[in-house]
């Protein structure tokens, strides 16, 4: 049920990892939080939450390393060393693991769902908003969603074009076009060290140019933590995938 492959990515510059759990379905890439890897889902349980829908056919599960999380997270790297990174891995999802998922689906155009939380809600968004060619869906649990805290005031390049909240009030042509024709949730709880706001603040950019999204309120009770994003996620998953 579990296969995973290693190359060395001449993007990021670094090895890179992609873990799949189950053997048919919509393949679902999952993005692990800040500091996580490509098993992190899996010791936290996350994938045994998921296992009814794995073992029914229904979702493929694929994930990687939080490569430039950590380095956001790590207060070991400049503004501007965490923004290329960011960028960078970007492109390393578009161009390695997206190739590789449908490889490993024998389908050159099947389409792929994103999901994550915390940092990892970030990207699903992210990959979503920059790539809707090949990525169809978000499921972005309980989101960090804006990075700029961490540049200290080095507003860059790389930063905008790798932060939704920041270039897509300007987003025109054809990439808007297909972004309108997905789809993005955003399910928070209200708990302990949950920011629902952030939730709100980018469905609202992305309801301004006409981005379907709905933001998710799970309430008061559910807190940022892997046991609210072990029921949220497989719930979502069986609606969507």
């Amino acid at each position: 049920m579990k296969e995973t492959v290693r190359w060395h990515s001449s993007i990021v510059e670094q090895d890179v990892q992609l873990v799949r759990w189950g053997h048919f379905g919509a393949p679902v890439l999952l993005f692990p939080t800040a500091g996580g890897d490509a098993e992190e889902v899996e010791r936290f349980h996350l994938v045994a939450a998921l296992r009814p829908l794995l073992e029914a056919g229904r979702i493929k599960v694929y994930s990687t390393d939080s490569i430039a999380g950590k380095a956001w997270f790590s207060n070991q790297h400049s503004p501007e060393y965490c923004s290329k990174l960011q960028n960078l891995f970007d492109r390393m999802v578009f161009q390695e693991i997206a190739a590789a998922i449908r490889k490993d689906c024998n389908s050159d155009d099947i389409e792929i769902i994103t999901a994550g939380a915390s940092i990892g809600a970030f990207n699903a968004a992210a990959t979503v908003c920059r790539h809707p060619d090949i990525f169809r869906l978000a499921i972005a649990m309980s989101g960090t969603f804006d990075l700029s805290k961490y540049l200290k005031g080095n507003f860059n390049q790389d930063f905008y074009f790798s932060s939704p909240l920041h270039y897509l009030p300007k987003l025109e042509g054809e990439q808007l076009d297909r972004l309108r024709q997905r789809f993005i949730v955003f399910p928070s709880g209200e708990g302990d060290y949950e920011d629902i706001g952030e939730s709100w603040r980018i469905a609202a950019v992305l309801g301004s140019k006409g981005v379907p999204n709905r933001v998710d309120s799970w309430g008061a009770n559910y807190h940022h933590d892997w046991e609210t994003w072990r029921e949220m996620l497989p719930r979502y998953l069986a609606q969507y995938a």
